[in-house]
């Protein structure tokens, strides 16, 4: 178990400023429910650096992402969001509302974190499978619209999760 831990908490520490910057790329781009092209672009680009085979446009909405990689074995999922909400621009590192543009959109709901680290767990989890030598199947669901647009209940509807035996959403 510890050589575990070891090999996955390593590539953690590697990784942490890519994933970083992929948290600080969506924040400096809030988009809201549906529109969000730009940060669904940041995710397929960090996907693909990872070597996760990509679609997007999935259960026909069009920022919404998959990412997957493996074969064989259990399909383990993680959901990330990167959608923003109306009227919550915020400058970053400001413990009172400071905004960059008054009434425009935020990430107040922490989605540039979720998404980031949700793609970090899965990256991790497809690196230690690699290292273990393990079949799985990782796959990474970016979710737009989470706030007020039911993004992931298209989805379900569409059985896009049908196949996975497992399931994380950070929270």
């Amino acid at each position: 178990m510890k050589r575990n831990k070891s090999s996955i908490w390593d590539f953690v520490s590697r990784n942490q400023q890519r994933f970083e910057a992929l948290a600080n790329k969506v924040w400096s781009t809030p988009e809201t429910c549906y529109t969000e092209k730009l940060s669904m672009s940041a995710h397929v680009d960090e996907l693909k650096y990872h070597d996760f085979s990509v679609k997007t446009g999935i259960a026909n909405i069009p920022t919404a992402v998959l990412g997957e990689y493996g074969t064989g074995g259990p399909i383990i999922a993680f959901l990330g969001e990167y959608d923003a909400l109306a009227g919550l621009s915020q400058k970053a590192d400001q413990f009172h509302q400071v905004p960059l543009k008054k009434g425009g959109n935020g990430h107040g709901c922490g989605h540039n974190l979720l998404g980031s680290a949700s793609m970090q767990a899965a990256v991790a989890l497809k690196n230690w499978l690699l290292f273990s030598k393990l079949p799985g199947v990782v796959r990474y669901y970016g979710c737009p619209a989470e706030e007020g647009g039911a993004a992931k209940t298209f989805m379900a509807r569409d059985k896009l999760f049908s196949d996975v035996e497992l399931v994380q959403k950070m929270t």
